[in-house]
């Protein structure tokens, strides 16, 4: 199973991953009592079935193991989505990579109008973004329809070289701003 339909009985039972066994039938009874379909203040059915598959699995030594190894990917998983997830404060280097893969298929469009698709493998290669990446650059820019999907890989659409070009105008007009304050940081102080 993946780390998407992964449950986490750990969380369901509310014990850490090192709980032994004695501590997770004594939390599992407390719990139990609590979502019992026969209580008629908290009963919940589907909460008190999956308490019971988490208890279950986690005090039989060996289906604990087997889960536990799943445990460890759904764990990693998460890790990662986390250091995703703070990268993105770095979203400029989003919008960079976007540009860049803009860039290089207005440029494929440019160099042959009959074929202007570039494919996944060469852009991923061109750009040095790692497929899950620029996979969800590629949709990005085929929502905002700046790209298309062609039989051969991806091109840039009319929509994408108007994007593209005004991009690049603003940057030629912000150009003398942006030297004109880095000259005045750069100056020396009288």
């Amino acid at each position: 199973m993946g780390a998407k339909g992964f449950i986490d009985y750990y969380e369901v039972l509310q014990v850490n991953a090192s709980a032994e066994a004695e501590t997770i039938s004594r939390v599992y009874r407390h719990l139990a009592k609590r979502y019992h379909p026969d209580n008629p203040e908290t009963g919940d059915r589907a909460k008190f079935d999956q308490l019971s598959e988490a208890h279950e699995t986690l005090t039989d030594p060996e289906k604990r193991a087997a889960y536990d190894l799943r445990y460890d990917d759904a764990v990693d998983h998460r890790l990662r989505l986390l250091d995703e997830a703070i990268a993105l404060g770095r979203q400029d280097d989003d919008e960079v990579v976007r540009e860049r893969l803009l860039a290089v298929l207005y440029t494929q469009r440019r160099r042959n109008v009959d074929e202007p698709s570039a494919g996944e493998v060469h852009l991923e290669r061109t750009l040095g973004v790692p497929r899950e990446h620029l996979a969800f650059h590629l949709w990005y820019l085929k929502e905002k329809q700046w790209v298309e999907k062609t039989d051969r890989g991806f091109a840039i659409t009319a929509a994408g070289i108007d994007a593209t070009e005004a991009s690049r105008k603003r940057a030629r007009e912000n150009a003398p701003a942006q030297i004109a304050a880095g000259s005045d940081v750069d100056a020396p102080a009288d």
